[in-house]
């Protein structure tokens, strides 16, 4: 399900509207990825053999790198038309709920709370929660900011 909208200024319309993205499955070679990237080599991300013994029973992913997931996990979740770009605009809380093991699926669901006309277009606040296959808790719940710039 995607929440469609044809313009920016159409987006405080959707204020209470939530979509839910597909699953994504975070596998071990990401992870390790993630952690050549970021210097983060810590045993419970990159050590199978010993994280199988830790706390998780498993790896798990880097919690910054399913933060880095909401691109790909919720860009889709919302369509604007009549737009010249959309930006990250940033974070104003994220928190990390649950860890996800090596070869998880998650997926994002975002609800749409707030839209902001500023100068060079619309901020969009939403809340998207990562939620992990099986688990009842979700991975993280962060609120986002975008601004939608009007063609």
């Amino acid at each position: 399900m995607t929440i469609h909208v044809s313009s920016p200024a159409e987006l405080a319309d959707a204020v209470g509207s939530r979509a839910t993205g597909e699953w994504f499955t975070v596998d071990q070679d990401r992870i390790d990825a993630f952690a050549d990237a970021t210097e983060d080599h810590q045993w419970i991300h990159v050590d199978p053999a010993r994280a199988a013994e830790g706390p998780f029973g498993a790896t798990v992913a880097h919690g910054f790198l399913t933060l880095s997931l909401l691109p790909h996990l919720a860009s889709a979740l919302i369509e604007v038309g009549g737009i010249a770009m959309a930006m990250n605009y940033g974070l104003d809380k994220v928190r990390f709920l649950n860890p996800v093991t090596a070869g998880s699926r998650v997926r994002a669901s975002t609800e749409i709370t707030g839209a902001e006309p500023t100068s060079m277009g619309v901020r969009l606040s939403s809340t998207v929660t990562v939620e992990i296959e099986g688990a009842d808790k979700p991975a993280l719940v962060a609120q986002t900011l975008s601004l939608y710039v009007p063609a």
